[in-house]
């Protein structure tokens, strides 16, 4: 019986009687729902479906009489006109946004009517909250925008109008790229992200779970035409075949029985189809309303089937929203609904606003009455409150006592878009201000600017905006004039007493491209209890089993095969033609089988693949590399050779004790500088050849720590030229010993030679032309610091660039050249009579010089990172410590130790 009474609930009366009423011209009806708060700048509202009639609107009656007779709420969407409010109170009540400039607002509702949509649109324009014909006896009504709607066809309709008047338009609906081309030339603004986002979404779904068999279910009309068209050949070319396509009429009311039977048949039969497990749901919040509703009117027991039990796939536009008299409905066979949810974030103090709404308390909403009675089931007969008859609102009902089917306290998507679009106004309103407050010198600023206030000037402030709202988004509008915030993904979960929650499960980010862009945990999924068995199934039919193979359907489509047995003589060994590959590898066809066919490879190098199956591998950001499975991108940590890690204090201590040693040695050669064995030394060169050694070891340093600018600079040419005055040295004290000893020799011209000024011509010519490779290096091409992220995979290495590669390489072969020529000639020179055998010493110290740097080339090439630097430091020291060791640690143990033999009567019996 009940079911009988819901049903003629929504059918008009058969037969209507011409009403004589009129309408008057002096006082004319309002239309029965708004909100109106004065303002020196007003926003405008347009609220979508809030408000909903059984019957049609036949303008036989004047309309705001027809829309009072039997009004229905969806009480759950008259949070969107609440997201405006509080949004426009936080406004007014921070200083730093519009100061002395108090921002009103004037709501209707569109009434899902197109007539009403018109009608409503120009009360916004034009009516004054005092209303009187043919006279304008109040201010001017400075309506700066209109916000709304939220379906595209009323967006559609009000757009044209407010187009004419150049008053901007800021939807807060998902609309597809096309739908929005049509409004190209209209102020027309969308805070929601680009439907066709959700399309890819929707395929990396399906493909993430490998549905291959699903159906679809979209409203009759022309964004359910749309959907259609662009999602089915996505479908097909990513291998997804729908079981079957289902149209949800887009009517708030029906004109007969027939009708509500046609429907209930084409809803129901489908169901039957146990193959398709999974249902995708495009439409608005009334299309879920009517395919509850003629569930529950075709077949009462539906909630006990396992066949209405699916998972659903549900669109943005989508909420899962009641009437007052369905609230006893259970939403159980929704449970484990997926979502694409309008990305949204929690507002600070929103629920406190939402505390505060009370029937008496709040004024000037004429919407919140019927809101009230509907989510409260009663009737609201005094505005104090305080009657306790059964079935009287008291006006103290608290909005936490409501299912989320009927009322949410949570923002939801749409209302954040709303809450934005406040903030996206408000800012470019500012950015209006401070533009003429550059231009203009006026006392007083805020009369002058409510009285020149454009509208249509706001279009140019609004293109573009960017502004952090309250939640610490930053938000924007691009230059196609939309959001790019993305969609989240829900997971709807039901519990016995008729409530639920949507948890957050994943994400498609329009801003990223690729696979990278959609995220899911899988883990925190809820399914629904039918599928006890864990992840649903949804293919035309199940795999075939080992010893059967696939056999094409002729009449179905692609998905759908039959399993027959192997012929004689042959095997079958997997369920599919293969396997689904694996993160870390892709999917390579097999040349000679059909597509379904395919190898598993795996990734190549520094490439990954995150999903099973993906027909493809992607690369890593540089600054990522490929974990060891190849299934996700890791960030590199910066490399370089550092003070705190243990090579780098070992070399860092070294090159420091050396150069203890060094001054140490430099002491004791000055403080014996009067003994007859640093005399013999021609001590000039042997200061020169200590404090470029002392340079040496010091310059080591410049090679740890992070490569900076100065350091790059600075290093290997300073590395260069030290190193070249070192070895020149030597060679100096080298030919200082053959000269010496061929000027001994009766009649030799050699003996001009010996002296000062030999070895000073030979340490500063050879140092000189060092000096020149190194300028012309570094004023052509000098080094500098870079991050290399190519050369080793898990790694950045913090690096210094040589530049030149050439010039680094001529300095060090010419630094090379010096030192086997010095070598060339100790060897020679080690045989000639000399005190204490210093040119033996030096052949030895060479020796081991040249072959520290003859290793250091093919040792420096093939390392990488942080060793290179640390093979060319241990060159330098080792180098640096030979000629240290080999040249001057023999004298200092005569100095130090052996006293004795420091005289000159030695060094003359040792020559002979």
């Amino acid at each position: 019986m009940l079911r009988l009474v819901l049903v003629l609930m929504l059918l008009p009366p058969l037969a209507c009687t011409a009403d004589t009423a009129k309408c008057s011209l002096k006082d004319p009806l309002p239309v029965p729902h708004e909100i109106y708060r004065p303002g020196d700048l007003l926003i405008g509202g347009m609220a979508s479906q809030i408000v909903y009639h059984i019957r049609a609107l036949t303008f036989q009656e004047h309309p705001s009489q027809e829309l009072s007779q039997v009004p229905n709420m969806l009480p759950k969407l008259y949070q969107h006109v609440l997201a405006l409010v509080f949004a426009i109170n936080e406004i007014n009540e921070n200083p730093k946004i519009l100061p002395n400039v108090t921002l009103g607002l004037h709501i209707y509702d569109s009434y899902h009517d197109v007539r009403m949509t018109c009608r409503t649109t120009l009360d916004l324009l034009f009516k004054l909250h005092r209303y009187l014909p043919n006279y304008e006896c109040d201010a001017h009504k400075n309506l700066v925008a209109i916000i709304g709607g939220l379906s595209f066809d009323i967006s559609f309709h009000m757009g044209h109008i407010l187009g004419l008047y150049k008053i901007p338009q800021i939807a807060y609906g998902s609309f597809a790229p096309e739908e929005r081309g049509s409004t190209e030339f209209l102020p027309f603004y969308c805070m929601v992200a680009n439907e066709a986002h959700q399309y890819m979404g929707i395929i990396q779904l399906l493909q993430h779970f490998r549905w291959t068999w699903v159906a679809l279910f979209a409203t009759d009309d022309g964004s359910g035409e749309h959907f259609l068209q662009h999602l089915e050949p996505l479908l097909s070319e990513n291998g997804i075949c729908l079981a079957f396509t289902e149209r949800i009429p887009n009517q708030a009311y029906w004109t007969d029985l027939g009708d509500i039977n046609n429907f209930i048949l084409n809803i129901y039969l489908p169901f039957s189809d146990g193959k398709a497990n999974v249902y995708i749901i495009y439409g608005e919040s009334r299309t879920i309303l009517a395919l509850m509703t003629f569930m529950f009117v075709g077949n009462p027991g539906y909630e006990e089937q396992p066949s209405f039990r699916k998972v659903w796939i549900m669109t943005a536009q989508i909420d899962f929203a009641v009437t007052g008299i369905q609230k006893s409905w259970d939403f159980q066979f929704f449970h484990g609904a997926i979502s694409f949810m309008i990305h949204s974030q929690g507002i600070l103090h929103f629920q406190d606003f939402l505390k505060d709404i009370k029937p008496h308390r709040v004024h000037g909403d004429s919407f919140l009455k019927v809101f009230w009675e509907q989510a409260f089931d009663c009737l609201y007969s005094h505005p104090q409150g305080g009657m306790e008859d059964n079935g009287i609102c008291t006006g103290d009902e608290k909005l936490d006592s409501l299912p989320g089917s009927l009322f949410e306290k949570t923002m939801s998507g749409h209302s954040y878009s709303i809450y934005n679009a406040v903030y996206a106004i408000a800012h470019a309103i500012h950015a209006m201000g401070s533009l003429r407050s550059k231009h203009r010198k006026i006392m007083n600023r805020k009369k002058i600017e409510l009285q020149d206030f454009q509208p249509w000037k706001l279009h140019t402030f609004l293109h573009g905006i960017l502004f952090n709202n309250s939640a610490g988004e930053t938000m924007s509008l691009d230059q196609k004039r939309g959001m790019g915030a993305g969609f989240d993904i829900t997971n709807l979960v039901t519990f016995p007493n008729k409530s639920f929650i949507r948890v957050k499960i994943g994400r498609v980010n329009p801003n990223v491209i690729g696979q990278k862009g959609f995220s899911i945990q899988e883990d925190m999924i809820v399914w629904q209890r039918t599928f006890n068995k864990g992840l649903p199934l949804s293919v035309c039919n199940d795999y075939c089993q080992p010893g059967y193979q696939k056999k094409k359907k002729e009449t179905e489509k692609f998905c759908c095969y039959n399993c027959v047995s192997c012929p004689e003589g042959k095997i079958s060994e997997q369920k599919v033609c293969n396997d689904y590959c694996q993160p870390g590898y892709q999917k390579k066809k097999k040349e000679t089988e059909k597509f379904c066919c395919y190898n598993c490879v795996s990734c190549p190098e520094r490439k990954i693949s995150e999903q099973k199956d993906s027909v493809d591998c992607m690369n890593c950001p540089k600054d990522h590399y490929p974990s060891k499975d190849q299934d996700q991108c890791i960030l590199k940590v910066i490399s370089y050779l550092s003070y705190e890690e243990p090579l780098g204090v070992s070399l860092g201590s070294i090159a420091v004790s050396y150069s203890l040693i060094t001054v140490l040695v430099l002491g004791i050669f000055i403080k014996h500088r009067d003994t007859p064995i640093v005399k013999a030394n021609n001590w000039d060169i042997t200061y020169a050849l200590l404090v470029s050694l002392l340079l040496c070891f010091i310059c080591s340093l410049l090679f740890l720590g992070y490569p900076m600018k100065t350091t790059c600079f600075l290093r290997q040419s300073a590395f260069g030229i030290i190193f070249v005055v070192a070895v020149s040295c030597v060679l100096a004290k080298t030919v200082t010993v053959v000269v010496a000893f061929m000027g001994t020799k009766p009649g030799s011209r050699m003996r001009k030679w010996v002296g000062k000024r030999l070895t000073n011509s030979i340490v500063l010519s050879c140092s000189l032309l060092q000096g020149v490779i190194c300028m012309a290096w570094l004023g052509t091409s000098p080094p500098f610091p870079q991050l290399d992220m190519q050369s080793l995979n898990e790694e950045i290495v913090a690096e210094c660039n040589e530049g030149s590669v050439t010039m680094f390489y001529i300095a060090l072969g010419y630094m090379g050249f010096l030192s086997i020529i010095t070598l060339t000639v100790a060897f020679l020179a080690r045989k000639l009579p000399d005190s204490f055998n210093e040119a033996k010493f030096i052949t030895f110290s060479m020796l081991i010089f040249c072959s520290v740097w003859l290793s250091f080339v093919p040792t420096y090439l093939s390392t990488k990172g942080k060793y290179m630097v640390a093979v060319e430091i241990f060159s330098i020291l080792a180098s640096s410590a030979a000629l240290l060791g080999c040249i001057f640690f023999p004298k200092c143990y005569i100095i130090v130790l052996r006293p004795e033999l420091n005289r000159k009567e030695q060094l003359i019996k040792r020559k002979n």
